[in-house]
């Protein structure tokens, strides 16, 4: 089965022409230290439902009840270089609003919102408009999936202060290129419903993988990522082809690799907790119900501690929690 992955130009014109629009405006790059600075909302540490969650947050009264705006992926900054102890969220609006990210500081329970933005040739911007289910931090880039699209790619120094919160966010993120999605001619589109960063190899690889309900099948590709652009390697022609294909479980929301074993998040609804899968791609799964709480989505894993983190989706049911990995053994 062959699925690549294609580059799009990259908006370096555009980017550049927004920052010195909001810099002519008495704002500009700020980059992750000067959003990391002005954390102005608080999560306050709880507990969750799920047998194997073992420290959890949630948000804000607004945040955990808000019915527009729904949390989907999540990354850890442990390996970014830019922050240790930093929970990226990324979130939709079914308003069509747009889609945002959250950067959210684990010690302090401290967090800010981020308006993910295309810029123009003249200065200005307009929401990004995906699902963002998946997301991956990878030294300066933050890559996002966008289902059908394929996945978008942000570079966080390019996080900037909008003085006049034209769109009603303070901090936004321009888009830097896209990554579009392909097939073979006989091969059906890949839906890059999440993403997440395995690092088994000394070559990472971005894993991808796709929803689906019950009855549908599922799949799980694996992409190479160059170590030192931490962009995907793209082959003579262009392009980027998996590495590897395998098949997922069906309501997969969200997966990570640990020393070559697959960890999914299985969703069953709202009030259903939730499972993880442990096993690999068409090799068999095993089944860890009610591990965490209902309505689990991306998977995100954090080796100094060996925990995994990820976060739920549901109005009044919204935690942000962690898993001890070992629990799953």
């Amino acid at each position: 089965m062959a699925l690549h992955l294609s580059r799009g130009d990259e908006r370096a014109d555009e980017v550049a022409a927004l920052a010195s629009h909001l810099e002519s405006l008495g704002g500009g790059r700020v980059g992750v230290a000067g959003v990391l600075s002005d954390l102005g909302q608080k999560a306050r540490r709880t507990l969750a439902p799920g047998l194997a969650v073992r420290r959890a947050f949630v948000w804000d009264k607004h945040d955990r009840s808000d019915p527009t705006w729904f949390p989907q992926g999540v990354a850890h900054s442990w390996h970014t270089g830019y922050a240790d102890n930093v929970l990226v969220v990324s979130w939709y609006s079914n308003k069509g609003e747009g889609s945002r990210v959250t950067f959210l500081d684990l010690r302090t329970g401290r967090y800010r919102h981020v308006l993910l933005v295309d810029a123009t040739s003249r200065g200005r911007m307009r929401p990004v408009m995906v699902h963002a289910g998946g997301l991956v931090w990878h030294g300066r880039w933050l890559h996002v999936a966008a289902t059908r699209q394929g996945f978008l790619t942000f570079r966080v120094d390019d996080l900037m202060h909008d003085p006049t919160e034209e769109l009603g966010y303070a901090y936004v993120l321009p888009l830097r290129t896209i990554h579009q999605a392909t097939a073979g001619e006989h091969d059906e589109m890949l839906r890059y419903s999440f993403l997440s960063l395995d690092r088994t190899d000394r070559v990472p690889a971005l894993v991808v993988g796709e929803y689906g309900r019950l009855g549908k099948s599922t799949r799980i590709a694996r992409f190479a990522l160059d170590e030192q652009t931490g962009l995907l390697v793209l082959g003579p022609d262009g392009q980027a082809q998996a590495i590897e294909v395998g098949e997922g479980v069906p309501q997969m929301q969200g997966a990570v690799v640990v020393d070559g074993v697959y960890y999914a998040t299985v969703s069953h609804g709202r009030r259903t907790p939730g499972e993880v899968v442990v096993g690999h791609p068409g090799g068999g799964w095993k089944s860890l119900r009610w591990s965490t709480p209902p309505g689990p989505e991306d998977l995100t894993y954090h080796p100094p501690t060996g925990r995994f983190w990820s976060v739920t989706e549901h109005p009044g049911r919204r935690w942000v929690y962690a898993m001890k990995r070992r629990w799953f053994r």
